[in-house]
């Protein structure tokens, strides 16, 4: 697809979030001879939104805002969006094209140096680290997608000659139609598999669903293409049908300052990524002793009294949690629970027997269920506490942690219900433990 494809078209832009809101201002700046409507569940998304955009902008939001959605040539959908949608089903039987944002940057971009990255997890570790050594490398580097930074927000300025960085979700993947030239794939678990984010009520149905989107960043590589994907996944491709190269890693030994088996394998996904984008081994080596990592993601953040606090919010599954919990020798006092995913919590109760010395359980639709587990592993009752804030969860870690001891916030689960989302129960962990 082109920009000339576009022309004369109707489009829905379905769902006003960030990725659309930059999508529609390229368009608009190209000055693209086509219908756009805005189709959004917010009421106040046109009143906010309406006086920065043109007057021939149509809107449709609120109730019914994806009604009628067949009359329309093309739909950009957001990826909180499900494909599998009664709207968007009927839409597809009248050949309505459903696209994202994501897919329309992959054809636009006028450079096809794109590395894209995704996995369960250590998809915005990996594709941050591979962003900091193509600059190390002197390279002129963009860093967008899934990690917060609009596709589109930068698409003006990149170059034919430059790089692009992108962080890609399942749901932004599920329905692309061209890979990136580089495409990696740090790990696969099960996760996604029940609709958790009311903010995002995107899920897929089945965990071979869940693998077919992922698989979408590697399956419309050209013969110049490669697939840089985990030694553990290789099973998962063997019958894969692409025509790219294939690169496995595994984990790194270079210094750095990301701790954790699991930042090992991030660590050789990003130098692999990078050397074969012609970055030297040796400036690689430099970049990745400097970088810091990202927040939320094992961050330490205080060290009070001989104890250190690392925040792990960004951990939404039991299996990030036992990733976490493996990366400490010392004893750990852990913050875990919240919202449901739809996770088993069987494997993570018997490593919480084995490496924890006391829990701390946020109230949540998932914490019962995780309770009883940790109960039927023969976890100590008295060394389990349940809490309703994270003032609460802090003062009885406080009162359980002794000098050498590591005060870890990694739920394991969603965090709706007591917080907004991960980034707040993250800092509002940090603002917490930093009290002294």
């Amino acid at each position: 697809m082109t920009l000339e494809d576009l022309k004369n078209k109707k489009i829905a832009v379905l769902g006003f979030g960030i990725e659309n809101q930059a999508l529609v201002n390229f368009l608009v700046a190209k000055k693209i001879s086509c219908e756009i409507t805005i189709c959004d569940a917010h009421e106040e998304t046109q009143s906010a939104f309406a006086p920065l955009l043109p007057k021939n902008i149509k809107w449709r939001t609120g109730v019914g805002y994806d009604n009628g959605l067949m009359g329309f040539d093309l739909i950009s959908r957001v990826a909180g969006y499900p494909l599998f949608s009664a709207p968007l089903k009927m839409a597809r039987q009248k050949s309505v094209k459903i696209t994202s944002p994501a897919d329309l940057f992959l054809n636009f971009c006028p450079s096809k140096n794109i590395i894209g990255v995704t996995g369960t997890k250590g998809k915005g570790t990996t594709a941050s680290l591979i962003f900091s050594i193509l600059k190390q490398a002197g390279k002129r580097v963009f860093l967008g997608g899934n990690i917060g930074i609009p596709m589109f927000s930068f698409i003006k300025k990149v170059r034919p000659d430059d790089w692009v960085v992108l962080e890609l979700s399942s749901f932004q993947l599920e329905d692309i139609e061209t890979s990136p030239k580089i495409s990696v794939i740090t790990n696969f678990y099960k996760e996604h598999l029940a609709p958790a984010d009311p903010n995002n009520p995107n899920y897929h149905k089945t965990l071979p669903a869940y693998w077919q989107a992922k698989a979408n960043i590697f399956k419309w590589q050209s013969p110049d293409g490669n697939l840089i994907i985990n030694e553990k996944l290789k099973a998962k491709i063997k019958k894969a049908e692409f025509k790219g190269a294939t690169t496995f890693f595994s984990t790194s030994n270079l210094p750095s300052n990301l701790i954790g088996a699991h930042n090992q394998e991030n660590i050789a996904a990003a130098l692999t990524a990078t050397m074969i984008a012609g970055v030297p081994k040796e400036v690689a080596e430099v970049a990745i002793k400097k970088f810091k990592g990202l927040e939320h993601r094992l961050e330490l953040v205080a060290k009070i009294d001989g104890v250190k606090y690392y925040d792990d919010s960004f951990s939404t599954t039991p299996e990030n949690t036992i990733v976490a919990l493996k990366s400490f020798s010392e004893p750990v006092i852990l913050l875990a629970g919240g919202a449901d995913k739809g996770s088993n919590f069987k494997s993570l109760a018997k490593i919480i027997k084995s490496r924890v010395k006391f829990i701390v359980l946020f109230s949540g639709v998932a914490t019962p269920r995780l309770e009883k587990e940790i109960k039927l592993a023969k976890y100590p009752l008295g060394q389990i506490k349940t809490v309703t804030s994270m003032a609460d969860a802090i003062k009885f870690a406080k009162s359980q942690a002794t000098p050498g001891d590591i005060v870890l916030l990694s739920p394991g689960c969603a965090s709706f219900g007591l917080f907004k989302n991960y980034k707040e129960r993250g800092d509002l962990f940090k603002e917490e433990a930093r009290k002294s």
